[in-house]
């Protein structure tokens, strides 16, 4: 009698790690001998794969540094056809520039910016119906458990304008870091020190040194006294941030852009970790299936990425080539011939 096939945390794993396109568990218990959609079902509905895990197996991998970042963005898991899984809201994705229905989740990247290489250490689902937590509080949470649980040496935090609030910024203070964080164009701001009243960061006029060494402002609803600095950094030709840092010692408007060029990591975790792992695939119903799914999908861009990093090649030329054997084999012996018998 043959035993039926183990399904759990490592094949399920490896299937996502190995799969190139359809990531469905129909795909999956179609190519297992004996392997049932049922019983890959169950596994995603019955395990629990937590943010932990994603930190256990990046940590043995991170080169750290004294001048390392934590970064910080959320991304949408486009569920626009799902009208029936747990935890699908609509929210604004950044990616499609429009609010869809998906599945919400901050991330969190720690940067070694003197080799620029990262690694993905920790995630929440964003479900505030569920949990009743904000994308700030999530945040939040993260840098207390990284603080005091992963004892990562790092600087200080980069963060989108989405994080920009009083409250974190005071709380990234208060843990002695520094962070850079760009502000909303109608954030009111007094750069007078009190002689004029507060105007939008967008409407500030800019000296060419100001312009190059930054300036000295008070964010309205901040302490009274708490100045922080702050930078026009130019992202593209249609588009300028003002970068707002507790770090003052800083005086480079080019120092303050190398620094959130470092940012855009998360985007290039974001967008490899959706083509490369099925992340957003799952058809299950069930909440803890979902996050199950999300939590491998993790896992496997992290090994993919570890990969990359000791062969120097891209994630994706590592996902490519494990077609390479299959094509060679094709090739050389092919199972089914260009030309008939």
């Amino acid at each position: 009698m043959k035993t039926k096939p183990k399904i759990g945390l490592p094949a399920y794993g490896q299937y996502l790690l190995s799969c190139q396109g359809n990531y469905t568990q129909t795909h999956f218990a179609n190519h297992v001998e004996g392997l049932s959609h049922d019983r890959v079902n169950r596994y995603l509905a019955g395990a629990t794969v937590t943010p932990r895990t994603l930190w256990e197996q990046s940590k043995r991998d991170i080169i750290p540094s004294a001048q390392g970042w934590i970064v910080f963005d959320d991304t949408v898991l486009d569920k626009r056809h799902s009208h029936v899984i747990d935890g699908v809201r609509s929210q604004w994705s950044g990616n499609e520039h429009a609010i869809i229905r998906g599945i919400g989740v901050v991330t969190c990247l720690y940067v070694n910016p003197e080799t620029e290489q990262f690694w993905a250490i920790d995630w929440r689902v964003f479900d505030p119906e569920r949990d009743g937590k904000t994308k700030l509080d999530h945040v939040r949470d993260m840098l207390t458990n990284i603080h005091h649980h992963k004892h990562l040496p790092y600087r200080g935090v980069l963060m989108d304008t989405w994080y920009g609030a009083r409250d974190l910024m005071l709380f990234i203070e208060s843990l002695g870091k520094v962070y850079y964080c760009p502000l909303r164009e109608n954030r009111l701001v007094d750069d007078s020190g009190g002689i004029r009243p507060y105007q939008a960061v967008s409407t500030l006029a800019w000296t060419e040194e100001e312009a190059a060494s930054g300036k000295t402002v008070k964010i309205r609803g901040f302490p009274k006294d708490h100045k922080v600095k702050l930078f026009r950094v130019v992202v593209s030709s249609r588009r300028t941030d003002s970068v707002a840092t507790n770090d003052t010692a800083c005086s480079s408007a080019e120092a303050a852009h190398t620094l959130c060029r470092l940012r855009w990591k998360i985007e290039q975790l974001h967008r490899e970790v959706k083509q490369l792992t099925g992340i957003e695939r799952c058809q299950c119903r069930k909440n803890r299936s979902q996050r199950n799914h999300i939590a491998v999908a993790f896992l496997v861009w992290a090994r993919l990425k570890s990969l990359a990093y000791k062969t120097a090649q891209t994630v994706y030329q590592i996902k490519q080539n494990l077609l390479r054997s299959y094509l060679v084999r094709e090739l050389s012996l092919p199972s089914v011939s260009f030309l008939p018998a």
